[in-house]
């Protein structure tokens, strides 16, 4: 065992510019960083430099590194698809082949909705393609009146149900999230997330969702590099929606987040426990506040915010502590539509006794930091990817 504890952070939809498959996602042009760079024609993430986030993309406003203790490259994700289960779920060692199944262009079949409300004994608005900040805007004031559950979709694989969390109840929304994800089970109807959205608010213009969001994924469709660690004694920590991705395979401790600024807290607290073994962490807010609402300038303070807070959790790793940065997609907020866009992913590697930081090029697939952890800890890679421990001198 190389290092006692691996810190994997992923920054959710934080590309890196359009990759080789981008043109068949309509995604031929995206770049998520640099267009939020070029928009405020710079930015202040010093930390990330110095991670060798700079190598990685060439442009004016931010700064190469030759700092000895870090190893950057870029990722290309293997698997079809542009979402956050196909993105996490590679990390791990599980290659998506068959895409999830969408209802984008037609909202759900009638026949499931019928099944929904009859087992939830909620009747059903909505059902189509929409913002969630939007549709709680135009239907939650029906919804709070009649007590009716706002189902809606996107261009990714999810059936969402949106509800007032103090008139219709958080768990009963929670309820009717487990019963669809019971009936879309079903393989006619088989989304890969049922995602409990609630918020609050009293009229249109105070309506907000809040952090209670849950999400009820598919489980990985074969072992993970979670599973063999969890096996084999190590603890996998889950900090944000980590759990839920993987439906709480091979995870041993979950701790909940309500924002970016609370999950790298999180992991500084993290840092003074003894334990041995991975924290895995997801920074949401990148994704569902600002990509998805095409908030250039709050995902420009949000990348800042977060370095601020990376310079403290570099500060206070260990020797045996390995830091590694990524992301599961991209959602450039210049682009098209509200949706993910399909792009490579950064990888900074960081550890204070590195004695040469290299360059590692672009990898086949976000699998190879799930093989280097398996790696690390002598455990069974039981998915793809290459491990690149060895490199790490």
């Amino acid at each position: 065992m190389k290092y006692k504890r691996i810190f994997l952070i992923v920054c959710d939809s934080l590309g890196i510019g359009y990759d080789t498959e981008s043109i068949e996602y309509n995604d031929f042009g995206a770049n998520t960083i640099k267009h939020i760079i070029e928009a405020k024609n710079g930015i202040k993430m010093p930390n990330l430099e110095k991670l060798g986030y700079g190598n990685l993309i060439e442009l004016d406003y931010i700064s190469k590194t030759n700092n000895k203790n870090c190893f950057y490259g870029i990722l290309h994700e293997s698997s079809i698809g542009k979402d956050t289960l196909t993105g996490h779920h590679e990390m791990m060692g599980i290659k998506t082949l068959k895409p999830f199944k969408t209802f984008t262009d037609t909202g759900f079949p009638s026949e499931l909705i019928e099944l929904l409300e009859n087992k939830t004994g909620h009747k059903i608005i909505g059902n189509k393609k929409a913002s969630g900040t939007e549709i709680i805007k135009e239907l939650g004031m029906e919804s709070i009146k009649d007590n009716k559950m706002i189902v809606y979709t996107s261009s990714d694989s999810v059936l969402q149900i949106a509800a007032h969390e103090k008139y219709f109840g958080l768990e009963e929304l929670y309820r009717v999230c487990h019963i669809a994800r019971e009936i879309c089970m079903d393989p006619k109807y088989k989304v890969a997330r049922i995602i409990a959205r609630p918020f609050i608010g009293d009229s249109p213009n105070t309506f907000t969702r809040t952090p209670n969001r849950h999400d009820y994924a598919l489980s990985p469709n074969g072992k993970t590099v979670l599973d063999s660690l969890k096996d084999n004694g190590y603890k996998v920590i889950s900090i944000g929606k980590i759990k839920d991705i993987f439906n709480g395979c091979g995870i041993t401790d979950a701790i909940k987040t309500i924002s970016n600024d609370d999950g790298m807290n999180k992991n500084l607290e993290l840092i003074d426990k003894e334990f041995t073994g991975l924290v895995f962490t997801n920074l949401v807010d990148f994704d569902s506040l600002y990509g998805h609402r095409r908030d250039v300038f709050g995902y420009h303070k949000a990348i800042e915010e977060f370095d601020i807070k990376l310079g403290e959790l570099i500060n206070k790793l260990h020797d045996n502590d390995l830091l590694m940065i990524t992301a599961d997609h991209g959602n450039d907020p210049t682009w098209h539509g509200t949706d993910h866009t399909r792009e490579y992913v950064p990888l900074l590697i960081y550890n204070k006794n590195l004695e040469e930081g290299k360059n590692l090029g672009i990898r086949d697939s976000f699998s190879d930091i799930g093989a280097t952890i398996a790696d690390n800890f002598n455990c069974n890679n039981p998915g793809i990817g290459k491990s690149f421990i060895k490199l790490l001198k």
